[in-house]
């Protein structure tokens, strides 16, 4: 089933919408579509002058995915893109960013079921303006302790006058997003990130690890520094991610997650919206102009 549909003056087709994507859950490709439509008002001054790399599950998510960064050659004309050498690739890379609703209706309609983003905004793709904690439970730790691990990042924080957002990744870990003025590179971000885990992890050495290989990590919570890289990208907020039950990375409080009672699956496709109109977009005030480092890079340093 196809459908033709204007979008801000914009022509869209809509393919395969009775495509399943989360096939436990009943949820087809018209179904993901509906909710990035009803999210887009709260979503997309989030992801705006963000470069966008496309995370694809065309036959839902128990079919095979991949990752497409460079914008495809059928994609329709008023999609913006920026571009971006990489010696790796040998070529530019035209990434799409999403800045309004017909493209992120678009890239939905791509079967990008997650928001996959970079931590810097175009042009000042190389000064990010997030600073990312990732905290991932190994078995037989657990989400529990990842938010016991989660307010030791902000008393730490704290004690540089930074404020962090947390919130489920989705899946099995917790993010904390912090806002900064893009004044610094991902270099310096990322060895201002590694300073705090690093004391976070003299504190709780019992419930924490740092050791990049999965193997070692002892069943801890990985705090995980590295995703401060230029090119990497996490996952944002509101986010569907492809799990059963299509949960949602969604914003907690900092009270929620000192109460430790949240789980990552409260929170899905079928209910954030609500949420959102309980407590509002906690997020919201991650659209103000970022914090300064100069305490914390002259500690690294």
């Amino acid at each position: 089933m196809d459908r033709e549909v204007i979008v801000a003056g914009k022509s869209l087709r809509l393919t395969n919408l009775e495509k399943t994507m989360w096939p436990g859950d009943s949820i087809n490709k018209a179904g993901l579509i509906k909710y990035y439509a009803e999210i887009a008002d709260i979503l997309l001054p989030h992801l705006r002058d963000r470069l966008f790399v496309m995370s694809r599950y065309p036959d839902g998510i128990d079919g095979e995915m991949f990752y497409q960064k460079d914008c495809p050659g059928y994609a329709p004309e008023w999609v913006k893109t920026f571009p971006v050498r990489s010696p790796e690739a040998g070529k530019t890379i035209n990434y799409i960013i999403c800045n309004d609703l017909p493209t992120l209706l678009w890239l939905a309609n791509q079967a990008c079921i997650e928001l996959h983003i970079w931590l810097a905004k175009a042009p000042e793709i190389n000064y990010p303006d997030i600073m990312v904690f990732d905290l991932d439970p190994m078995p037989p730790a657990g989400f529990a302790d990842t938010l016991e691990v989660a307010v030791l990042v902000k008393e730490a924080l704290d004690q540089f006058g930074l404020y962090g957002y947390p919130k489920t990744s989705g899946a099995t870990g917790l993010h904390v997003f912090v806002p900064v003025k893009p004044e610094y590179t991902y270099s310096e971000v990322r060895d201002a990130v590694e300073f705090i885990c690093r004391q976070v992890h003299a504190v709780f050495p019992g419930k924490t690890t740092m050791e990049r290989l999965v193997a070692d990590r002892g069943g801890k919570v990985y705090l995980d520094y590295l995703q401060n890289t230029r090119g990497k990208t996490m996952t944002f907020q509101y986010s569907l991610r492809p799990v059963p039950g299509a949960p949602v990375s969604a914003p907690l409080t900092w009270e929620e997650v000192r109460q430790g009672k949240v789980r990552p699956g409260d929170f899905n496709s079928g209910n954030v919206l609500d949420r959102i109109r309980q407590v509002g977009d906690l997020y919201g005030d991650f659209l103000r102009p970022g914090q300064g480092l100069q305490k914390l890079v002259a500690m690294v340093r």
